[in-house]
């Protein structure tokens, strides 16, 4: 059957995060990027609160969400996560959950480079079929300024953003969402991702056909090695050898 629709992941697909530059921190006696300092600071200007209790209580946090919601492929939104880190320092503070929102994502944003071809890509396969996003990520304001920034929204015909839909990849009802606004059937649909356990597991249970994008991937043979699920229909190294897929397939 012939492809309709292209869905695309986001983030190490069609734009690239790398958290290094960070600032580091040191969390659990190692040194790591995060966002954590600067978030402290903010919460300093309003509570005497100490770097060390802050990062307990945001290590705490997390480690409890993680348990109630990922594990059931449930989203937690970025600014949920941090109604919860503000309500357990017992800060009266009701803008400051926003604030942080808006410091972590602002730096978490600074870290994203868009390869070049990208936007050209697009183009050229909006012109042939749909084209959608599925993507796990805890803040749509963000993701959709960004695709805004890059000249990417334009050429999408559906979303489907885990802060939106409140379910993550590789669960089947976000990859559902995307196909309804699409109006394609998973066998008319080829999806793109860089994770074999999100999107190639995700997706590929359903009838979609899979691609795996490794530009990003650093040792394609031990991350095929960990993975126990399936396997990817086609392997790319770029974008722009899709085009070649859609003939061939």
């Amino acid at each position: 059957m012939a492809i309709r629709a292209v869905v695309f992941d986001l983030f190490d697909t069609l734009v690239d995060l790398s958290l290094h530059d960070l600032p580091r921190i040191e969390i659990g006696g190692r040194s790591v990027p995060s966002t954590a300092g600067a978030l402290h600071e903010v919460v300093a200007v309003h509570a005497d609160v100490d770097l060390e209790r802050f990062i307990a209580v945001l290590t705490d946090v997390d480690r409890a969400f993680r348990e109630t919601r990922h594990a059931r492929g449930l989203e937690l939104p970025t600014l949920e996560r941090f109604e919860a880190v503000v309500d357990r320092l017992g800060i009266d503070a009701p803008a400051l959950p926003g604030i942080l929102t808006e410091t972590h994502m602002g730096m978490i944003r600074n870290q994203v480079s868009v390869p070049e071809n990208h936007k050209r890509v697009l183009e050229i396969l909006s012109r042939r079929v749909r084209l959608g996003l599925c993507s796990n990520f805890s803040h749509s304001a963000t993701a959709l300024s960004l695709l805004d920034d890059c000249g990417f929204r334009i050429h999408l015909d559906a979303l489907a953003i885990s802060d939106a839909v409140g379910i993550r990849k590789p669960r089947a009802e976000i990859f559902e969402t995307v196909l309804a606004e699409l109006g394609v059937a998973p066998e008319e649909t080829l999806h793109v991702g860089d994770s074999l356990s999100a999107d190639i597991g995700g997706a590929a249970p359903l009838g979609i056909r899979t691609v795996w994008i490794t530009r990003r991937i650093a040792d394609r043979e031990a991350a095929l090695r960990a993975h126990e699920g399936p396997l990817p229909d086609c392997v790319i190294a770029d974008l722009s050898e899709i085009e070649d897929l859609l003939d061939a397939v």
